[in-house]
């Protein structure tokens, strides 16, 4: 018996229901409803212009569209990696007027003039950069999925270390940072290698610090 005030639901009537919904949706509607249902305004664009490993970058975007995205789809520079897409992974880390970010985090329209290097502008196959040199030396990476990123990173981390920027790890942090290995890995604490090639990656860094320092 079914207590006062509340629903009865049978199995029947669920199934019922479930198909007069269905036939609803079959009806079909008038030309200008249609209309009225496809047209849409289309998504605000913006003019945008950065320079991009050296080379000044024009284009007109989505509002919306990440600086991850123009890099990748619209400039085709697909060393940059889309990982989480959250800004919880590293991978797609590139380094903007000197500071690394993460470019998934950051509207491309918010870099008006800004200086940007990505994986592609650190060096070639030609001439490595000093720390690309130091990953394959180490082989500070597996799947290589996270290692432009990863690379973008330490560089930075070198140069902030350098210009003494406190980490959480220091005592002091009026005190000028060491190049240690806690220094460093906490430092790049925000790029995730999932091969699990961290030793491999601080033995890189500290070699390349150890040139830097």
């Amino acid at each position: 018996m079914t207590a006062p005030g509340k629903a009865q639901f049978s199995r029947r009537g669920v199934i019922a229901g479930g198909a007069a919904t269905a036939a609803i949706t079959t009806i079909p509607i008038s030309e200008s409803e249609a209309a009225t249902m496809t047209t849409q305004a289309p998504p605000p664009t913006l003019p945008v212009s950065f320079e991009v490993n050296g080379k000044r970058q024009t284009m007109k975007l989505d509002t919306r569209t990440t600086l991850l995205d123009a890099l990748r789809e619209h400039l085709h520079l697909t060393g940059t990696k889309k990982g989480c897409d959250h800004g919880q992974c590293g991978a797609c880390t590139v380094i903007v007027n000197g500071t690394r970010i993460n470019a998934c985090l950051s509207l491309a329209v918010m870099h008006e003039g800004d200086k940007i290097t990505t994986i592609e502008g650190l060096g070639s196959p030609e001439k490595l950069h000093p720390m690309q040199a130091a990953f394959v030396k180490h082989d500070g990476y597996q799947c290589g999925y996270c290692t432009p990123g990863q690379i973008c990173s330490a560089v930075a981390v070198l140069d902030e270390i350098k210009r003494g920027i406190p980490s959480h790890v220091q005592a002091d942090v009026a005190a000028k940072p060491g190049f240690t290995n806690i220094e460093m890995r906490e430092r790049m604490s925000g790029n995730i290698c999932r091969c699990g090639a961290y030793s491999n990656i601080a033995e890189a860094m500290a070699e390349v610090a150890g040139e830097v320092a």
